[in-house]
Parts: structure tokens; sequence; C-alpha cells
């Protein structure tokens, strides 16, 4: 079952206290979509690239089975982020942010992509995403955005109507207790289901993730207990396509709480991968063999 995934798609340059890595792939949408198609096939990606944008990256997402016909081209420069990660790799700093194609982009789903059932908002601005979303024509979808803390301040109003139209709202923490008002985050994934989505998942980074449904229905996972952390810039993109894509390869377009958790726990297990090495590429080589693997002793791990 078709899988779209839009959002931003950049260059990244990662310093961190053992390395510092130039021309990396990045962006919401790289992440997720590479993720996706771990799991589940087709994956499509829209997103607007610059001409600066390396073609190594194209020829990568490719390979891996995303299908690039929704990737726009521009003659701008691409969005670069260039960031660094301190001592804990907990806090980082950004050092400069280059909007470049992103600041004027008017988001357009290729007719024949329009009617993908699973759709994916990775993050980018509440406006792109409304674009987005007003173009898929599917009857039936299941629809998960992501958003940032930026959106949550000078893009409130909508955000709130993004929130209105989508079945999945994933957040990580401290956005959850900003855009709640709450420091509690088990009233944070209340409050929020208050303003629209069936379902909130609350990203813990290196803690797991909590998912919030109907009628009080919860439901907490752990990570991945890593031994080598490296990079990690876009663990929770990683996340959320591995979410939809576990969604997608059982054809979950209305998905049971039980199908819900255990997509959550395989788009954990993905974004450990993510985090052993720069960018995507420890995701890139991980083997199905060693996800099954990783997923097998996390069940082991995890219960009593």
């Amino acid at each position: 079952m078709k899988i779209l995934v839009g959002g931003s798609v950049a260059i990244d340059n990662v310093k961190t206290p053992v390395a510092d890595e130039k021309n990396l792939l990045g962006g919401s949408a790289s992440y997720a979509a590479l993720s996706a198609a771990k799991l589940s096939s087709p994956v499509h990606l829209i997103g607007i690239i610059g001409n600066d944008f390396p073609q190594e990256h194209l020829d990568m997402l490719a390979g891996h089975g995303v299908d690039l016909s929704g990737l726009e081209r521009s003659e701008q420069a691409s969005f670069t982020w260039t960031g660094e990660y301190h001592e804990n790799m907990n806090d980082r700093s950004t050092h400069s942010v280059a909007i470049n194609v992103l600041e004027d982009w008017q988001v357009k789903v290729p007719s024949e992509l329009a009617d993908s059932p699973f759709v994916v908002l990775a993050n980018m601005a509440p406006v792109n995403q409304l674009q987005m979303l007003e173009q898929c024509t599917a009857a039936e979808k299941f629809v998960v955005a992501d958003t940032m803390d930026l959106w949550i301040t000078v893009a409130n109003d909508e955000l709130h109507q993004v929130l209105k139209k989508i079945d999945l709202l994933v957040i990580n923490e401290g956005e959850a207790r900003e855009f709640a008002g709450t420091n509690n985050l088990v009233l944070a994934g209340e409050k929020l289901l208050e303003k629209g989505p069936p379902y909130v998942v609350i990203k813990l980074g290196e803690f797991g993730a909590l998912l919030f449904g109907p009628k009080g229905s919860f439901f907490r996972c752990g990570a991945w207990p890593l031994r080598e952390l490296a990079d990690p810039t876009g663990a929770g993109d990683t996340f959320l396509g591995g979410l939809v894509g576990s969604l997608a390869a059982e054809s979950a377009i209305a998905p049971t709480f039980d199908q819900l958790k255990q997509a959550i726990v395989k788009g954990s297990i993905l974004a450990s991968f993510t985090c052993e090495n720069f960018s995507t590429k420890s995701l890139e080589t991980a083997r199905n063999d060693d996800f099954l693997d990783r997923l097998q002793q996390f069940e082991a791990i995890s219960t009593w």
C-alpha cells in the first residue's frame, strides 16, 4: 500500500564531541521515507531540493526503494542545517539554518500519488502540511503528522488546523509540555488528544515513547539500550517512518491499538540504528535480519 511522505529534504553539517561531518543527507522526510521503506513499499517522497544537493543521496534513497518522482528540483540552494551536539549528546546547538528552497515552497502532490492510503506529514511548516493534505484524495487513509517547537510558537493557528485533520500526532516531550501547557506528560498526552487527533505519541528519546488513544488507552514503549551513540539527528523521523511502514505492511488503514503498539516498537528499533552512525549511514546498511534480531532481543528484555 502506497506511503506518501512529505517534508524537508536537507543537507546537514553535524559536529559531535568526536567527529565533524559535512554534506550529510538530512531532513525529516528523508529519514522517514528511508525508514518506512525498510518495512513496506512503495514509498513516495514529497519535498524540494536545490541545485547543490548531492546526487549520491538521491541515488541511495532510490536504491533503497524510495520513489523520487514527487521530489521537486530548484535552481536555488538546498535547505541546510548546521549544528553541534555537546558532551552528553542530549543538548545541541544550531549554528545556522539556511531555509533557501523552503522559503516559498508550495507543496505539489502528483496526481498519481494523491490516492495514497498512508500519509506522513513529516516536520515542515503547518501551512505546507495543510497544502499536502488537501491534495490527498483517498477516501480511507491514515494520516500521521510530526511537528516542532518553532511551529507551536509562530504557526499555532495553522498547527491546530492540522491536528483536526490527522489520525496521529507525533511530538517530542519538550514540545508536548509546551503545547499542552503542563509538565506532566500523561496530562500532556490527554490534552493533545482533546485538540483533535484520535492518537498521540510523545517521543522520549533514549527512554522510548508514550502512546495515547481513545477511552484512556495507553502504552509505554522503551528504547533499545544503545552502547554507542554517534549522532541522534533524525532518530525521531526514523521512528515516524518506521511506525507508518509497520502499519502499511499490515494494510492497517484503520489500525487497532495493538497494531499501533507494535508499530511504535518497530519504529523505536529502527531509530536505534540511526543513532549508531552519522546521518542515515547505519540505517542504510541495517539488514532485515539485523532488525528482526534486535526486535526479538528487545521483546525479551521488555517482558516479564
